[in-house]
């Protein structure tokens, strides 16, 4: 006849003294107090491993630390995994195993493999930009986080925008990446207001004769001046133009041929050369034709200018906060689309992508000659303002599709 165990008390367990020698006193259901000879309490449980039947135990933790009452409920759920023929200490290793391999995945591990892979897709800029967004905004607060734990933290997450998509887009490489079972961030956009669209800063077209006197009169390096210059004739963005090569430069077919690396949408851009683009390009030889760049540094000749340094001229100009160099092509966008030239080709030739595959293929194809008409016109819309010559009514609907 098996033999009862009456169970313990609370106070037999705290007043149990240390012996000369280890021993045990029985709770009853294989839970176990291990007194040992310096006092030290811990709580056991003795069990048989399933299928093998082999006499084992796994530790429940120290007393006080876990009360009678807990050592207790850990006993109920040893013995409903053992029910299962699940053994207890197994259980326990491999979800410790696990613990450690969530831990291993931070957030931020994680967003560096993503990221690892969508700069490949994006300009370098824009690439630079985003990470410094996920270093100020994100990782502060969730980049020690296991990324199966993001979701308790999201609501106190301090960014807007563009961000919030790209974290969604971190948790499905997680999810991807068999790192988890479900996207825990999947709405996350709706846990914050919308963030309201800005414009980059521009003036309007009426305001260019007045935008090419201060650029003339401005105290500026003479590389500077060009490079605002340029700019405005090229229609680029400022980082493809503070990063122009001589190489892309190509005199005898009147192109800048900017390569997909450097373009924002990751595709070959090329610009057909006005007249007073390739005046531009004369000026600067003399000072950068034996160097890499069009727009050496100051400080470094082997190196391209700052991507800013336009907009900090215009700043110092008095522009701040009215134009900034990326407006500079809205300036153009609007001066064009107002003149009535064809918007297809105004969208090709500031580098805009086409969502429809064939008709991207067919403006990349066949819209280069018509381009040219249009920076001709431009360059010599920006000539006659400088001058004070620009007629508001001019009409270009010769360059129409018809």
């Amino acid at each position: 006849m098996a033999t009862l165990t009456n169970p313990l008390t609370n106070t037999e367990v705290k007043q149990a003294k240390p012996k000369e020698k280890l021993y045990k006193l029985s709770d009853g259901g294989g839970l176990l107090l291990r007194v040992k000879p310096n006092g030290f309490k811990t709580w056991i449980f003795d069990y048989y491993k399933p299928h093998t039947k082999s006499r084992t135990s796994i530790g429940f933790g120290t007393y006080p630390e876990v009360s009678l009452a807990n050592a207790r409920k850990k006993r109920v759920a040893a013995r409903e995994l053992l029910a299962k023929n699940i053994d207890p200490k197994e259980f326990k290793d491999d979800k410790h195993r696990e613990q450690l391999l969530a831990a291993s995945h931070t957030f931020k591990s994680v967003a560096t493999d993503w990221f690892a892979i969508k700069k490949t897709t994006i300009a370098e800029n824009t690439a630079k930009s985003l990470w410094r967004k996920f270093e100020n905004h994100v990782f502060p607060k969730l980049g020690h986080r296991p990324i199966d734990k993001i979701l308790a933290a999201k609501g106190n997450l301090e960014t807007t925008g563009k961000i919030i998509g790209h974290l969604n887009n971190v948790m499905t490489h997680a999810v991807n990446t068999g790192i988890l079972h479900h996207n825990p961030l999947s709405g996350i956009r709706s846990a914050f207001q919308t963030a309201k669209a800005t414009n980059m800063a521009t003036i309007r077209p009426n305001e260019l004769g007045q935008l090419m006197k201060d650029i003339s009169y401005a105290s500026i390096r003479l590389v500077t001046r060009c490079l605002i210059e340029w700019q405005l004739h090229t229609m680029t963005r400022p980082s493809e133009s503070a990063k122009a090569l001589w190489s892309e430069i190509d005199l005898e077919n009147k192109l800048w041929v900017i390569p997909a690396e450097r373009m924002k949408m990751r595709l070959e851009h090329k610009v057909p050369l006005s007249p007073q683009a390739i005046e531009i390009l004369e000026r600067l030889k003399p000072i950068s034709g034996d160097r890499t760049h069009l727009f050496p540094s100051y400080i470094n000749h082997h190196k391209h200018c700052n991507v800013e340094s336009a907009n900090k001229a215009l700043s110092r100009m008095g522009y701040k906060n009215r134009l900034v160099a990326h407006g500079l092509r809205a300036l153009a966008s609007t001066t064009l689309n107002e003149q009535g030239h064809d918007p297809d080709v105004i969208e090709a030739a500031l580098s805009h992508v086409d969502k429809n595959e064939v008709r991207r293929a067919y403006n990349r194809a066949e819209y280069l000659e018509r381009r040219r008409i249009l920076m001709c016109w431009w360059s010599d819309h920006i000539e006659a303002a400088a001058t004070g010559k620009v007629s508001t009514t001019d009409n270009v609907k010769l360059f129409k599709t018809v």
